[in-house]
């Protein structure tokens, strides 16, 4: 198996000023045409820091990517390192300014291409990719039959460089293995008591198939990888395994080829053409955001509300002032008349409702921070459900309670 190592360059990322999300993309990228991602090193723009890691990388793998360092006030820290470590010597190229000159002229930026123009500076050994989103080209060296990209930093330019160009190159250089990946989704099910439920079938696995454990929240994401020169074969011995597994977990399984629980949702409603809608407090809009972050959604979403403020919960869902009063704003019964409002409000099969504290500071009831409840509204039926999470920060907090919801809603359609 041909392997890799990715090097992302930036004093921001190591301050925490800026996360990489450049890795993620590119071993996910590389990992579906086969190559397996050795190591990720974040290194500072510092020519030592450079040239030191591009020789570990090179000791170790097939394939090196650096992202990072590339922007016209630094350009010349890494491409410096690279001329030292590859030995080579900077050269002006006429079609990288050229390039530049027409990007910049497309957006009504030519009056800094003087400013930008050491950005057509490239080592003299190297093959070029250009940058249609961005001024800093790609450079590809290769040296000791292993190929190393420079790529910029900004994510939007890191992306269609790596898809359009880079994977298409090392699919016609590279002799590569397929590596074929299904994830099955467990829930209500403990990592470590799956982990004993399962030994035997683990423990039988063939070589060239390994497991690994992945949770998510109060789901585990189990993720068999295949590896193998028959892609065809590779699915269907997955499949096979798949097959075996089902009966030992029986009914915790609710997925066997998505792995977002918001994509395992989609798929369902989607089937099952039922329609689904969402009122929101304490998750701020989260719940809604996944669930339309999926392709196609708005064939089953038909729409949300943020009543955040006790007194929108009134106006917009028709919650009951003498609920609140009696019992808080999070509660039970208020999730169960905000469920039934939203349900009301847009007609649809499905309704949800959350009510609770984010934090940090308790609620206007008094209510502890990480407490809340959530509603699920199928039909006529349903079903209020309480999470108890002091120890997740704010952001934290928002999401997991969005997943469990999704997790639920999956859970309970699965059962019908």
């Amino acid at each position: 198996m041909k392997t890799a190592v990715l090097i992302t360059i930036g004093d921001e990322i190591l301050s925490g000023n800026t996360v990489d999300t450049n890795s993620n993309f590119i071993a996910t990228q590389l990992k579906e045409m086969g190559i397996k991602v050795l190591s990720i090193f974040t290194i500072p723009d510092e020519e030592s820091a450079i040239v030191a890691t591009l020789g570990r990388a090179f000791e170790m793998s097939d394939v090196v990517f650096t992202t990072g360092g590339l922007g016209p006030t630094k350009d010349d820290i890494t491409k410096k390192a690279y001329a030292d470590f590859f030995e080579d010597e900077m050269i002006f190229s006429d079609e990288i300014y050229e390039h530049l000159r027409a990007y910049l002229e497309k957006r009504n930026r030519l009056w800094i291409l003087e400013h930008n123009k050491d950005q057509a500076m490239v080592l003299s050994k190297a093959k070029i990719f250009l940058n249609y989103f961005g001024t800093a080209p790609c450079m590809m060296l290769e040296k000791n039959a292993t190929y190393c990209f420079s790529l910029p930093g900004v994510p939007y330019e890191v992306k269609p460089l790596v898809k359009d160009q880079i994977i298409p190159f090392l699919k016609d250089k590279l002799s590569l293995d397929h590596i074929v990946t299904r994830i099955v989704s467990v829930v209500d099910v403990p990592e470590s008591i799956l982990s004993e439920t399962i030994e035997e079938w683990e423990l039988a696995l063939p070589k060239y198939i390994s497991l690994s454990y992945l949770p998510v929240g109060t789901r585990v994401k189990l993720r068999l990888t295949a590896s193998g020169t028959s892609q065809e074969l590779l699915n269907v011995e997955l499949e096979n395994e798949i097959r075996k597994l089902i009966p030992i977990i029986g009914e915790n399984i609710i997925a066997t080829h998505e792995d977002k629980i918001e994509k395992i949702l989609g798929e369902i409603l989607s089937d099952k053409k039922l329609t689904i809608s969402v009122a929101e407090s304490c998750t701020g809009g989260e719940l809604a955001h996944l669930i339309t972050s999926v392709s196609g959604s708005s064939s089953y979403f038909l729409g949300s509300v943020v009543t955040y403020a006790t007194q929108k919960k009134i106006d917009f869902l028709n919650v009951n002032p003498k609920t609140v009063e009696e019992f808080t704003v999070v509660s039970e019964q208020v999730a169960s008349e905000m469920a039934i409002g939203c349900q009301n409000l847009f007609k649809t099969d499905i309704s949800v409702s959350t009510t609770g504290v984010a934090g940090p500071s308790k609620g206007e009831d008094g209510k502890d921070v990480g407490t809340v409840f959530y509603t699920i509204r199928i039909g006529n039926e349903e079903v209020t459900s309480k999470l108890f999470l002091p120890h997740l920060e704010r952001l934290d907090f928002m999401n997991f309670v969005s997943q469990k919801v999704i997790q639920d809603i999956v859970s309970l359609l699965i059962k019908k």
